[in-house]
């Protein structure tokens, strides 16, 4: 009888042992999904710097021309398709070495128009400067040379971006800014896709 009892007694302490080490095991695998919950949480923490890009992003566009311009003054007008019309208020030397041309979009027609065109061919205008007139350009007959639209370190020109399609019997005010001719050029020749040439002169 003795050698029965010892050998249950031998027999419930493995039983005992083989409980408790698969109870250490459980509670291990448990701690390694803790810890691996903890690390899937963590890469969403970068994601608020994304989301505050796509922010600034929205705030790039500008419709608007500069301030202190006449709309009564017509220095020049350039018929374009589909009845557009290019009135010019002002073209000015400034100090800081650049010429700004201003003036009114007006839709003389019946249909709506995408500005998209007048953004031009150029990649890398279209791509940063979408429903623009950045597609302008000046020319100095005298010097032999072509000005484009300036443009900042992101690439997004110095003119009127983000414009709707012009209604018809609506006008839209815009403006663009270029390199400056030297200061003996006082006229230069202007050109906006879509839009006949036009002749400027340069004041100030």
């Amino acid at each position: 009888m003795s050698i029965r009892r010892s050998i249950k007694s031998r027999r419930v302490v493995a039983a005992v042992s083989m409980t408790a080490a698969l109870a250490l095991a459980v509670t291990g695998c448990g701690a390694d999904d803790g810890g691996g919950t903890k690390d899937t949480g963590s890469p969403s923490s970068p994601a608020s710097p994304e989301s505050s890009d796509e922010g600034k992003g929205t705030k790039q566009e500008d419709t608007a021309a500069g301030e202190n311009v006449d709309p009564n003054v017509k220095l020049a007008e350039a018929k374009g398709e589909k009845d557009m019309l290019l009135v010019v208020n002002q073209v000015k030397r400034d100090s800081g070495g650049f010429v700004t041309v201003q003036g009114e979009l007006k839709n003389q027609g019946d249909v709506a128009v995408n500005p998209s065109v007048w953004a031009g061919n150029e990649n890398a205008i279209v791509t940063n400067n979408l429903n623009s007139v950045g597609g302008a350009t000046l020319v100095d007959k005298a010097g032999k040379k072509r000005y484009y639209i300036l443009r900042d370190t992101d690439g997004r020109c110095l003119c009127t971006t983000g414009m709707s399609a012009v209604q018809p019997g609506k006008s839209v005010p815009v403006f663009m800014q270029f390199p400056a001719p030297p200061a003996a050029t006082t006229e230069v020749d202007f050109n906006l896709p879509t839009f006949a040439t036009t002749s400027l002169k340069i004041s100030g």
